[in-house]
């Protein structure tokens, strides 16, 4: 008999050890739902409801089952608790020094219990080893949102995307997917983790290739010196698939962040324009004076003047005349991008404009008024 238990013991830390390398489950959470699982398995089998607890030696993998008792003077029969009492006689018998009032364990282990309990328990051991394996996913998962992660396209359904990452499948939703970009099954993907959630069927993590979040990953994963924090974003727009700009900013006014991040041969953004499938990207210089950073934003059109009104958050900026449909770009692209990317009201004027409608004609000594050159640091890339 105990040869045959001792097998069943083995059986059980190799089932158990299985688990932790293919589920990646702590052995602790293992080995607590055993517990738990023995625990429910007795219950059922013996119909008692008296408060027991489960024990499995981790190391030799035996498991004993106690019942914990009251020490009563006389046991009750017609007590509701009648089966967590025993008698003070009864309980010296196992221990002298027991007296009324005092708490002590039974071991209640029935004879060839393991294997009974593995008929009765199966089920409830899947169900719990499956609800730790999705605590687990969701805590490493949890502490990943915005960050990029790689994976591989499985399959679609109704233009949703599901992305295998290992131990989840993550999901990039239609309204998530960067219009003209097409992934086929097995294609390597990058996305940005844009939320994970915890739902009854496991985590559910929701992937993003639109997001201005994955533009500032994928910069900090190409350029060494923003990793390192030489070279800071600021500020990051994005029309997803068409253009978008990113505003930067070194402290050592020797380091150029703009040059940082373009890379030799422009290599560094084209590497990141390629991973985009081909979206235009503008680098411009972070400015605390708005004036400069304004004129920075419209890149790549060249400024002549901007004029800031601070207490309404808004500008008027001046470009030659042949650069006006540049500054502000397709269907107005260019100054809108540059609008959000600064936070300020822009209005554009080319020169002719500016000068029939008497802008610049102000008193001189008007302090909201500035003629500000753009310093040149930016840079465009194109597919």
């Amino acid at each position: 008999m105990r040869e045959a238990e001792s097998i069943v013991n083995e059986q059980l830390l190799q089932a158990v050890e299985v688990l932790v390398k293919a589920k990646k489950v702590p052995e602790n959470v293992v080995f607590n739902a055993l517990e738990s699982v023995l625990l429910t398995a007795y219950k059922r089998e013996t119909g008692s409801n008296a408060n027991t607890s489960v024990s499995i030696d981790r190391t030799t993998g035996d498991y004993h089952i106690y019942a914990e008792k009251n020490v009563v003077e006389t046991v009750d029969p017609e007590a509701e608790n009648a089966a967590s009492q025993i008698s003070v006689a009864d309980a010296k018998k196992i221990n002298p020094v027991y007296e009324a009032g005092d708490i002590l364990q039974i071991e209640v282990t029935p004879k060839n219990f393991g294997r009974m309990a593995a008929q009765t328990a199966k089920q409830v051991m899947i169900q719990k080893l499956r609800e730790a394996e999705r605590g687990v996913i969701y805590d490493e998962f949890s502490g990943r949102e915005g960050d990029v992660i790689t994976g591989t396209v499985k399959w679609s359904e109704s233009r949703t995307i599901f992305v295998d990452l290992g131990r989840v499948e993550g999901i990039l939703p239609f309204t998530e997917q960067t219009e003209g970009e097409s992934f086929q099954p097995n294609d390597k993907i990058r996305c940005y983790v844009k939320e994970v959630r915890k739902t009854t069927k496991g985590p559910e993590i929701i992937l993003s290739r639109t997001h201005p979040g994955l533009l500032k990953r994928l910069f900090e994963l190409e350029v060494p010196e923003i990793y390192s924090g030489t070279v800071e974003i600021k500020s990051v727009v994005r029309e997803a698939g068409s253009r978008s700009k990113i505003a930067v900013y070194a402290m050592d006014p020797t380091v150029d962040p703009v040059g940082a991040c373009v890379g030799p041969k422009g290599q560094r953004v084209q590497n990141v324009v390629n991973e985009l499938h081909g979206e235009k990207i503008d680098i411009v210089r972070w400015d605390e004076d708005p004036a400069i950073y304004i004129a920075n934003a419209l890149s790549p059109a060249k400024v002549v003047s901007v004029s800031v009104a601070e207490d309404e958050k808004a500008s008027l900026v001046v470009v030659e005349d042949y650069q006006l449909s540049l500054a502000i770009g397709k269907a107005g692209q260019n100054a809108r991008l540059a609008a959000k990317l600064t936070g300020w009201k822009i209005d554009i004027k080319s020169e002719s404009q500016a000068a029939e409608e008497g802008f610049g004609e102000e008193d001189e000594d008007d302090d909201i008024l500035g003629d500000i050159e753009a310093e040149g640091a930016h840079a465009e890339a194109e597919a």
